[in-house]
């Protein structure tokens, strides 16, 4: 089957920028005192893949693509975030967020092996260092139900505690937030367990109504409890396409 068609992009803006330009980013939206997200996104061949089946296999790519695009749009809709920081090594995913608005931080390049052993943590370890001390969250890019109200809520939640903490996902195991506050780093432990991992390691655990946050996207029977949320505009587009 031939790639599918985009939807059309609804982010802030029609050109990207690295991380070079997250000063001027930070200014805009809710302001210096808002929050830097950052979203790590592995190369698509390689993403996903207890996910596959959901779609055909030659729209496996097309399908986490989509899913990091509505991902990146809730965060960068959210009224608490300033900036929305993607690292990643793949020209394809840098061209697409960087038209929504968000700031790519590029990946450096590694080994196959080394990449494998970093994985999402060493990924976000080096889009810390990128973005600098402040507010800083860090979340996957499979929350294809994200809305913004609840990632605002979440966000304010973590301000208020004033010290690093975590959300955990609907079945609690894994970590969908990890959140730093000024004059601390991010500790990303993420992998299986990764919400015990983040509590053992000093965060606290900040729970509320988040619905869509919570609901990462790892199975297919994942994407159906998405779905039932409902799907951002590009997750949607695709499986509209292929029923």
């Amino acid at each position: 089957m031939p790639p599918l068609p985009a939807p059309p992009l609804p982010g802030r803006s029609t050109a990207g920028r690295d991380a070079d330009g997250a000063g001027e980013r930070a200014g805009a939206g809710a302001g210096a005192t808002g929050w830097t997200v950052l979203v790590p996104i592995k190369p698509l061949a390689d993403a996903k893949t207890r996910l596959r089946g959901a779609v055909d296999a030659d729209l496996h790519a097309d399908l986490v693509l989509a899913m990091a695009r509505d991902t990146v749009a809730a965060a960068l809709a959210c009224p608490d975030v300033a900036t929305v920081a993607v690292v990643t090594g793949e020209p394809a995913v840098a061209a697409a967020v960087g038209a929504q608005g968000a700031v790519v931080v590029p990946e450096p390049a590694a080994p196959d092996a080394a990449r494998t052993a970093g994985g999402l943590n060493a990924a976000l370890a080096h889009g810390a260092a990128a973005v600098g001390d402040g507010w800083v969250a860090a979340m996957p890019a499979d929350l294809p139900a994200l809305r913004p109200a609840e990632l605002a809520a979440a966000l304010r939640t973590a301000r208020a505690a004033g010290r690093p903490g975590y959300v955990a996902d609907a079945d609690g195991t894994g970590t969908v937030l990890l959140t730093a506050v000024p004059g601390t780093s991010l500790r990303p432990r993420f992998g299986p367990g990764s919400a015990e991992a983040h509590a053992r390691g000093g965060a606290a655990t900040f729970g509320g109504d988040w619905p869509s946050l919570r609901r990462d996207v790892d199975t297919p029977d994942d994407l159906g409890a998405a779905a039932a949320l409902g799907l951002g505009e590009h997750t949607a587009f695709l499986m509209n396409a292929v029923r």
